[in-house]
């Protein structure tokens, strides 16, 4: 789906990934579950594209629901996968530390582990190789994003800024719906392993100028990112 100008939105409320499309080819944002390939290949193909026209694949950080077919896109179409070096042996490996879950509802709760159970959730390949970056950093890829870093959520955790596009993709550095209450608007996302230093990181994001804050999970926020980070400092 296209929100803006190069810029797309494949997923949904659930889980979403962003792909920025410009004439050098596509930079992808997050891989999502491994049942998302599909919905990538329909989106490339809407474009009048290949695979091999995506140029990289940036990781916001290494939880299950963002690498879905990241090792596919890597392995099979040479594909470079970045990650913050924080969250490099997490994508390699699955090892997470322990996170704060949160609230809960048992229908919201369920009805994500359905979605996930739908689109492969339990079949995501860890990477067997990733290219690792750190804050400040402009990749070589369709766009020039910049990468900000943003620790809390995970000690990795990155939003990436591609002005060309005019927006920034905040991972889950907060959420627009809450994957286990079901809640909408600017909220800490579930799942932190830092909510202290996740709230703090928000700050980072506030005096960007672009009009889209996308997050991975909820509705893309149409709007600055002051506003964004206010609301969700609101619902701490």
């Amino acid at each position: 789906m296209q929100l803006a100008p190069h810029l797309h939105r494949l997923g949904n409320d659930v889980v979403a990934t962003y792909l920025i499309d410009t004439p050098e080819g596509i930079t992808l944002i997050d891989a999502g579950f491994p049942g998302h390939w599909r919905d990538l290949q329909k989106e490339v193909a809407a474009l009048g594209k290949r695979i091999s026209d995506i140029k990289g694949l940036i990781l916001t950080h290494g939880d299950c629901d963002h690498i879905g077919f990241a090792e596919r896109l890597r392995s099979q179409h040479g594909v470079p996968v970045y990650v913050h070096a924080a969250d490099a042996d997490q994508a390699r490996t699955g090892e997470r530390p322990k996170a704060t879950t949160g609230p809960m509802r048992l229908g919201p709760t369920m009805g994500f582990f359905a979605y996930a159970l739908r689109k492969d959730g339990l079949r995501a390949k860890h990477i067997q190789q990733v290219v690792e970056v750190t804050d400040g950093d402009v990749l070589p890829l369709p766009g020039d994003p910049e990468i900000i870093g943003l620790p809390g959520h995970s000690p990795g955790s990155i939003a990436i800024h591609v002005a060309i596009a005019d927006a920034v993709m905040v991972g889950d550095a907060f959420v627009t719906r809450h994957l286990l209450t079901g809640r909408r608007g600017p909220q800490p996302a579930p799942f932190s392993q830092d909510p202290a230093a996740a709230a703090s990181s928000l700050e980072r994001l506030a005096g960007l100028d672009v009009s889209w804050v996308l997050p991975a999970h909820g509705a893309p926020w149409h709007g600055s990112p002051a506003e964004a980070v206010a609301a969700a400092q609101v619902a701490l």
